[in-house]
């Protein structure tokens, strides 16, 4: 006998406990020293140009990705993307703390 899956419910308990895993993850300090992004500066045109840690750096576009690529900042990913690496906040789900949207310095 064929038993109908409920594929809609399967991936929506799938999201849920990921986000239960996400939000407790985020609750955790900084591992290492590392520092936190906490604020960032657009340009004219809305692009990320530079960021502010939990320390009180403020980090340059490259500065910040070295650092990333490093291991210095937490919770953040590079990337490649249109020919240049690229900062993102690690993929967690919770939409306030992408980077773009975070308070501006």
């Amino acid at each position: 006998m064929l038993v109908q899956k409920d594929f809609e419910k399967i991936y929506n308990d799938y999201r849920n406990q990921s986000e239960q895993q996400s939000s407790l993850e985020v609750r955790q300090e900084p591992l290492n020293g590392q520092e936190e992004i906490i604020a960032v500066r657009k340009n004219d045109s809305g692009e990320i140009i530079a960021f502010k840690t939990n320390t009180g750096r403020e980090l340059d576009y490259i500065t910040a990705l070295e650092e990333a690529k490093s291991g210095k900042i937490a919770h953040i990913d590079v990337f490649h993307k249109y020919g240049r690496e690229i900062i993102r906040s690690e993929p967690d789900g919770i939409i306030e703390n992408n980077l773009s949207n975070l308070p501006i310095f």
